[in-house]
């Protein structure tokens, strides 16, 4: 599989955190030796996400390596690694279906094809209206009520075509209010 990382001339070229996330990262930071600050890399991107509407840029990725004194590479490895940071700019909703043995056993391969076919979409991509981006994720530790989907902090268990309609139709009210 190749990953990449891009640049997108509408990315935010000077990021820079609030006062009130620069004290968090600091205080990340400070929890580990010196010359060990990359060991707040984890959290510090969860910030990142938070701070600059949902995702990581490249100028973003690179601002978080200054900060910690790292190489941006380093930087790049742990957000292309982790399915749980966005490296593209993400729909208002992120589906996470897991697609681990235990769940697909139970039918997420037939659930991740109902969401590509309802939103005419495929892995990875946001839907036309910019609502929704389908993504995998390796077991969500919901292993009983399989087959199941994260949003956001909320899991859907036990879905079926009829039960991801029905969230779809719900996320949609949701989220087109906001």
């Amino acid at each position: 599989m190749s990953i990449s990382v891009t640049h997108n001339s509408t990315d935010q070229a000077e990021p820079q955190f609030s006062a009130e996330k620069m004290v968090e990262v600091q205080r990340f930071i400070a929890m580990f030796p010196e010359g060990k600050q990359k060991s707040a890399l984890m959290r510090i991107l969860h910030l990142a996400e938070e701070e600059f509407g949902g995702w990581l840029s490249v100028p973003t990725m690179n601002y978080v390596a200054g900060l910690l004194n790292i190489q941006p590479i380093e930087v790049y490895e742990v957000a292309t690694f982790y399915t749980m940071f966005n490296i593209e700019k993400p729909g208002k909703v992120v589906l996470e279906v897991c697609r681990t043995g235990p769940c697909m056993l139970v039918g997420s391969d037939q659930i991740i094809e109902h969401i590509e076919n309802k939103l005419d979409i495929k892995v990875g991509q946001t839907s036309a209206d910019g609502m929704f981006t389908l993504k995998t994720a390796e077991c969500l530790g919901a292993c009983g009520y399989g087959p199941m989907l994260q949003c956001g902090k909320h899991y859907h268990e036990h879905l079926t075509p009829a039960k991801v309609d029905e969230l779809l139709d719900t996320l949609r009210k949701e989220h087109s209010e906001k």
